[in-house]
C-alpha cells in the first residue's frame, strides 16, 4: 500500500509528497517553505536518518515507523500557531482510535485521568499508549518575505519498533499487539487533521481545542513533577489554560504557569524525576 491523503484532506486543499525514506520531514518541510511553497503539503516518510525532537534531541524512525510533517502558513500571529501542536497530537489520537481495534489496547493505569482513553496526551508534545510514549510532535517556524511565517507541525509515531535505550517508558503499535501500518495510519490522520483544524480554525477555535485537549489528557488531577531548566516543580496537574500552557497547583494553594518543561506523572513524579 503506498501513502495516500484521505479524500476529505485532498478536498481541503492538502498535497502529499511520500518518501521511502529521507533525512528529517520536518528539514524538507522548512525547505519547501523558503522555496515558495504554499503549504498545506503532508511530507511523509516511513524512515528517517536525521530526524530530530524537542530541544535538538534526536528522534529514530526505523524503516516502518511513521514520520509525517505537514507544512502550513498560517495567518495571525505566532502564539496562536504554538497551539497546531495540540491539534497534532488530536488528530493523531483520533486517528489511532480509528485504526487501532478496541480491544486491542488497554488503558493505562499510572496517573489520576487513567482508565478514560487508550490513548493519551501528554502536555505538550506526546502521544501515550498504555502509559507508554508511542508518538511525538516536534513544531518548528521559519519566517519568510513579507512578515510572513511557516510552520512544520512534525509527527512521529513508533509503528514496528520503538527506542530502547531512553529514559522514559517507550512502545510501538507493534508491541501493543496491533497490526496497523505507517500508510493506513497516515491516512486516517490527514483525514482527522482536516477535522481538528477546521474546529482550530486559523486560532479561533484553540478553547475548543483545549477542550478536547483536555479530555485526553494524561495525568490531570494526579501528582506531576516538570523539569524547568534544571529546577523540578512539583504539585498537582491542574489544568491547561487559554493559551494552552501547563497548570500546576502546588500543596500550598499556589498556581504556576508552565509554557515549556518536561513533565513526569505519577511514580516517576514522586522520585527524582531527573
Amino acid at each position: 500500500m503506498a501513502f495516500a491523503l484521505a479524500p476529505t484532506a485532498a478536498l481541503d486543499g492538502y498535497r502529499l509528497e511520500a518518501h521511502e525514506t529521507v533525512g528529517s520531514t520536518n528539514a524538507l518541510a522548512i525547505d519547501r517553505a523558503r522555496t515558495g511553497d504554499p503549504g498545506r503539503l503532508w511530507i511523509v516518510s516511513k524512515s528517517q536518518e536525521s530526524g530530530r525532537g524537542r530541544r535538538g534531541r534526536a528522534w529514530a524512525t526505523p524503516h516502518g515507523n511513521l514520520a509525517a510533517t505537514l507544512l502550513l502558513l498560517p495567518g495571525g500571529d505566532l502564539k496562536h500557531a504554538a497551539t497546531l501542536g495540540f491539534v497534532a497530537g488530536l488528530a493523531l489520537a483520533d486517528a489511532l482510535d480509528a485504526v487501532v481495534p478496541k480491544g486491542r489496547i488497554a488503558v493505562a493505569v499510572d496517573g489520576a485521568s487513567a482508565g478514560r482513553n487508550r490513548f493519551e496526551l501528554k502536555w505538550p508534545n506526546d502521544v501515550l499508549a498504555s502509559g507508554a510514549k508511542l508518538a511525538g510532535i516536534l513544531l518548528e517556524s521559519t519566517m519568510l518575505e513579507g512578515g510572513r511565517f511557516a510552520v512544520a507541525v512534525g509527527i512521529g509515531v513508533n509503528v514496528v519498533a520503538h527506542p530502547q535505550d531512553v529514559p522514559y517508558p517507550a512502545t510501538s503499535l507493534s508491541a501493543l499487539g496491533s497490526g496497523c501500518d505507517a500508510e493506513t495510519l497516515f491516512l486516517a490522520l490527514s483525514d482527522a487533521w482536516s477535522d481538528n483544524a477546521r474546529l482550530w480554525n486559523e486560532g479561533h477555535g484553540v478553547a475548543a481545542i483545549r477542550g478536547r485537549w483536555l479530555e485526553r489528557a494524561a495525568g490531570l488531577g494526579g501528582e506531576v513533577a516538570v523539569r524547568i531548566d534544571g529546577n523540578v516543580v512539583r504539585g498537582t496537574f491542574e489544568t491547561i489554560d487559554e493559551d494552552c500552557r501547563f497548570v500546576i497547583r502546588g500543596s500550598d494553594g499556589t498556581r504556576l504557569t508552565v509554557a515549556a518543561g518536561d513533565v513526569h506523572f505519577g511514580a516517576v513524579a514522586s522520585a527524582a524525576a531527573t
